[in-house]
């Protein structure tokens, strides 16, 4: 699987300036040439490793999550990655390879590699490679629940994790879970959501769930509120709770997106 890998640079001074970025009340369009030199940050304790910030909490808008793509030079990486003790997170390879040291285990990550690294943690990654990597790294604060353990880490690759069919659409819109849906211990879901050539979602998702999607490959149109946009591989949506979507692949090639979404909690009535 080939999914999309940020290049940095610049438009040249030819370029148009319109383009598909758009930010509303209820949704954001991060077309993939947004992601340029000057859009990217660095990080403490991070070497020679530059990341674009792609969802932050944000008061009114989406609140639970954020979600980097990171870019590790050869010799890069981090010894104390995670600064927040209560903070979990998902890291999803989309190119070259990282070495994650989890629980005394060394880990290689190649495109399509997963980890889930519950809170409190510790990790280290770098890449050893003499070729760039690029990860999504995706982080939110743990919600305990009473009487319900804490997750477990876990290393895993897409390629190993089946695609579980939509009801009643033969095959035309898949999902791989990382996580069992009924595992209550996680509070969060990072899957892949693939639609064939020609498939939709047909109905307008309307539901309390906020929502990272990040295009690996393909294109579509996507209804996001109510506008329909085009998006295609290396453009992220980010929703808040309630906003409706849908959507229909435009082909030639599978369209597929890595997701994220709150789950499993009770909803917090005081702030």
């Amino acid at each position: 699987m080939t999914y999309h890998v940020p290049r940095g640079g610049l438009p040249p001074q030819t370029a148009l300036t319109t383009d598909r970025a758009v930010f509303t009340g209820s949704y954001a369009v991060l077309p993939a040439r947004t992601m340029s030199d000057i859009t990217a940050s660095l990080l403490p304790h991070w070497k020679g490793t530059r990341l674009w910030v792609l969802a932050r909490p944000l008061s009114g808008f989406a609140e639970t999550f954020a979600q980097y793509l990171m870019e590790v030079a050869p010799g890069g990486g981090s010894d104390a990655p995670e600064p927040d003790p209560g903070a979990e997170g998902v890291l999803f390879v989309v190119g070259g390879q990282v070495e994650l040291a989890l629980g005394g285990t060394v880990h290689t990550l190649t495109s399509g590699g997963y980890a889930y690294l519950a809170a409190g943690t510790t990790w280290s990654l770098h890449n050893r490679t003499g070729e760039k990597a690029s990860f999504h790294w995706i982080r939110k604060a743990y919600e305990r629940a009473d009487g319900v353990g804490l997750p477990d880490s876990f290393v895993t690759h897409a390629r190993d994790v089946a695609s579980v069919t939509m009801t009643d659409t033969d095959g035309a819109w898949s999902t791989q879970r990382f996580v069992d849906p009924t595992d209550l211990r996680h509070d969060m879901h990072v899957n892949i959501v693939t639609l064939q050539p020609g498939a939709s979602i047909p109905f307008p998702e309307t539901h309390v769930m906020e929502h990272g999607l990040f295009v690996l490959q393909g294109k579509a149109l996507y209804l996001l509120n109510t506008d329909w946009v085009e998006v295609e591989a290396g453009d992220f949506m980010w929703l808040r709770a309630f906003c409706p979507q849908a959507c229909y692949a435009g082909g030639p090639g599978p369209f597929s997106y890595l997701l994220y979404k709150d789950v499993n909690r009770h909803v917090r009535l005081t702030l």
